[in-house]
């Protein structure tokens, strides 16, 4: 029994420091440049900010996709399970490879070809978050201006609201210096402000639930839902609506998103839920102004906290599985609460009637409403700059590989120098603003490419948990029981990126 706890100890304590002579895997000792400095709280931050996105709009309408609360919150709990692993997996994967970012983590114990994929993947998936990141930036940029600039319907609004010069404008001198840092432990000072910012908003849809304005139509609560369900309704509901502070009476026939299959619930759910917290929306042109489609197009709930957990561990002064494992549930947590209330609450003040964006449910001059828009931009605004990190990351990687090939160790070859970091910052921000701008329907093509999320969150660790234990010394059992779960993950993570593709597909013809 003795023998069996210490061959488990060390086969789970290269968490507390990097195994760089690890029996199967050359040494990749920790780079010199990325010295710890980021405390347990500021990564719950980091972590709980970079689940916090533009999903957080599109989450009432995922609960009336689900089908109600109950089958919204059992997915919940399940996907928590995957989410937390997930991280804790990344978290000893990184210690074991001595890797730094994600993609050298699985490059260092997949191979070089799992490696390149990894590297794609998440190329393609940052850029089109950031993208998306600017559009719904930029609506609610044009939303604030039209309130405080209020003009005539027939007179257009003046040059200086529009999104060609505010975006452009935001992106120069908020953005980009925010974006600008080397380490990832910069962005804890900021999502501290993007988490309360997000947390408003979860706030104010819980307030007007119960002080909302009159001829605010609402879904029953549960406890009216329950006696009006006792009325004979000949396979109808009935439903309360107010009128002016009058309440009336209606049956109307049973959504089929209420009555429809297990099936198509969980498949609901984990469209909406899992795409959600993933931060990806589809954005066009409605009446002249962006607005912003609650699509679920991913399968990743807090994917963009995944992508980031691998920098965020290694930045760490203190290391080690069960620290790393209580901060990857402190944050989950923490998210999974503030999507809940702002999910439940949304959907039973609007119920069916929902919009796929929360905030275009409520009047448009209610101040309440406004702030929280502006807050909401400015959450989205300090989010940003963490996709640009992870994505720069995969960037400077390519140019340190570059330079060495062709001339060699220099000066100018260190990616995380200004030389190289504030140029490659300047073009992604470029590059995704251009595409912001001048692209009009990026739907289509982030709903093709939505499912590469499930990439980061099952298929990726669950590959990598299958190779650190066989690379490090692990009791028979125990490495059987991690290796079924990194199947089970890797499995699961495969259902979810094909049913979002397939999905996504069926809808374009």
């Amino acid at each position: 029994m003795a023998d069996n706890y210490l061959i488990l100890k060390s086969g789970f304590g290269a968490m507390e420091e990097p195994t760089a002579g690890s029996p199967g895997l050359s040494e990749k000792p920790v780079p010199a440049a990325a010295s710890p400095s980021l405390s347990s709280l500021g990564a719950v931050f980091i972590l709980l900010k970079s689940a916090l996105g533009a999903g957080l709009l599109n989450f009432p309408w995922a609960f009336h996709k689900a089908g109600g609360v109950t089958p919204a919150f059992l997915v919940e709990l399940v996907s928590l399970v995957f989410l937390i692993s997930g991280l804790v997996i990344l978290g000893y994967a990184a210690s074991v490879s001595g890797q730094t970012t994600y993609q050298g983590v699985v490059g260092g114990l997949c191979g070089p070809a799992l490696g390149k994929l990894c590297e794609a993947c998440f190329i393609v998936n940052l850029l089109m978050i950031s993208v998306a990141f600017l559009r719904v930036i930029g609506d609610q940029l044009e939303k604030l201006c039209g309130f405080l600039l209020p003009s005539a319907p027939p007179a257009p609004q003046p040059w200086c609201v529009d999104q060609r010069l505010t975006l452009p404008l935001l992106s120069a001198l908020v953005i980009l210096p925010l974006s600008v840092p080397r380490e990832i432990g910069f962005q804890k000072y900021t999502s501290v402000l993007g988490t309360l910012a997000a947390c408003y908003l979860a706030l104010v849809i819980v307030v007007q639930y119960y002080t909302g304005p009159q001829g605010l139509a609402r879904e029953p609560r549960p406890a009216q839902r329950w006696l009006l369900s006792l009325v004979p309704g000949g396979g109808k509901i009935l439903t309360r609506e107010a009128f002016g502070g009058r309440e009336a009476y209606r049956a109307e026939k049973q959504p089929p998103s209420v009555t429809g299959s297990g099936g198509s619930r969980l498949g609901a759910v984990l469209g909406g839920h899992w795409a959600t917290s993933r931060d990806v929306f589809g954005c066009h042109n409605v009446r002249g102004g962006s607005r912003c489609l609650g699509r679920p197009l991913s399968p990743a709930p807090a994917s963009q906290c995944h992508e980031a957990g691998v920098s965020i561990y290694c930045s760490m002064t203190h290391r080690n599985l069960s620290h790393w494992a209580l901060v990857s549930v402190l944050s989950l947590l923490a998210c999974c609460l503030v999507y809940s209330l702002t999910g439940v609450y949304g959907f039973l003040t609007f119920g069916a009637e929902v919009s796929e964006d929360i905030l275009m449910s409520y009047p448009g001059d209610d101040v309440v409403i406004i702030v929280a828009r502006a807050l909401f931009g400015v959450s989205i605004v300090t989010v940003y700059p963490i996709a640009l990190f992870l994505g720069r990351s995969v960037m400077q990687d390519f140019w340190r590989r570059s330079w060495c090939l062709a001339c060699g160790p220099g000066a100018l070859a260190e990616p995380s120098g200004p030389w190289v970091r504030v140029p490659l910052t300047v073009l992604w921000v470029a590059v995704t603003l251009a595409m912001a701008l001048l692209l009009p329907d990026l739907s289509e093509i982030i709903g093709i490419i939505g499912g590469i999320s499930s990439f980061f969150i099952f298929i990726f660790p669950g590959l990598c948990l299958i190779c650190a234990v066989n690379v490090q010394p692990v009791a028979a059992r125990v490495r059987c029981c991690l290796e079924a779960w990194g199947v089970v993950s890797v499995l699961v993570g495969t259902f979810i990126f094909g049913q979002s593709t397939v999905a996504a597909a069926l809808e374009l013809l």
